[in-house]
């Protein structure tokens, strides 16, 4: 028996996931909402599917749900049905303050119901076939440079994108981080349009994370380096390079690597479907709420130090 799923919000990101969820296996797209009406007629007959004007309307119709509004709108919107005990996928952030998160979760845990965050580069293959490579991290450098968006412009882009990439490196670098410096400038629009963030571990590993929405070229990559080792990933290719240093047979050491197999496949595909089984089995998501909380308060902390630097 499929999973019955509704998707709340299909703009930009909310459109993909009623695509991928009309016909994924062991899901049923039974609705999507918008408070949009046109919109909302529109994707609904693009998929099969009903459209429905307010969010509240699924509740005994679904098993399931996704949230992609904006996010000052991720907790009114995800709380009534985590209360309901329904599953829901919230894309990320996971909510516009950790008190907000903290209720969601605190809801997900009352209601025994799974709380699942959007952390969509999590699922992407070449993070997945990088992870048993990366042992001992010491130093990471990551860019993340993309064109005016016209989206997510109610926040900064430390939570609309440096987050990514804040969630990525937290699930690697198995330490809690330390110390904080960041710089963020608002060049386009009143909130931080790029940001640079230095993250230094309690392990002694130091992260380099920077994030624009207002370059001319999309960059989208993350650089370790490791005792004897070195790791490239192009998130946007899906592409991985690895280099070492190889002792042989005589005194001067070789270094070999190059391309790492990687199988590519669509990341919100993998995450969605992560997602159907985890709330179709009851096991917990790839990413659960209190990861999506952990980038969260990260992303928070830098802003934070940008404010008082």
């Amino acid at each position: 028996m499929s999973l019955r799923v509704g998707v709340v919000g299909v703009g930009y990101l909310g459109k993909h996931h009623a695509r991928i969820l009309a016909d994924l296996p062991g899901a049923e797209l039974v609705a999507i909402v918008d408070t949009n009406r046109s919109r909302a007629d529109e994707i609904a007959k693009a998929h099969g599917t009903r459209a429905l004007y307010e969010a509240r309307e699924l509740l005994g119709q679904v098993d399931a749900v996704t949230v992609a509004v904006p996010t000052e709108a991720h907790a009114d919107v995800a709380l009534p049905f985590l209360d309901a005990g329904i599953p829901v996928l919230v894309e990320k952030p996971l909510a516009r303050s950790l008190a907000e998160a903290d209720a969601m979760i605190a809801a997900s845990a009352k209601a025994g119901t799974l709380l699942a965050v959007g952390h969509t580069e999590r699922f992407n293959p070449a993070v997945a076939a990088a992870r048993p490579l990366l042992t001992d991290p010491r130093f990471i450098e990551v860019h993340r440079l993309g064109t005016f968006p016209e989206r997510s412009l109610d926040i900064d882009v430390v939570f609309d994108l440096m987050i990514h990439d804040l969630d990525v490196v937290l699930s690697l670098v198995k330490s809690e981080v330390e110390a904080i410096e960041a710089v963020g400038v608002p060049v386009l629009t009143p909130r931080v349009d790029i940001a640079n963030a230095r993250l230094r571990f309690a392990n002694g590993c130091i992260a380099n994370v920077t994030a624009s929405r207002i370059s001319r070229d999309r960059t989208r990559k993350i650089r370790f380096f490791q005792p004897a080792a070195y790791l490239s990933i192009d998130y946007a290719a899906q592409k991985i390079e690895m280099w070492r240093l190889t002792k042989g047979a005589g005194p001067m050491p070789s270094i070999q690597g190059g391309d790492v197999p990687v199988e590519n496949q669509e990341p919100l595909r993998l995450e969605l479907a992560d997602f159907v089984e985890a709330a179709t089995t009851r096991r917990a998501p790839g990413v659960p709420g209190e990861e999506g909380r952990r980038a969260l308060a990260l992303a928070q902390a830098i802003t934070d130090k940008m404010t008082t630097t």
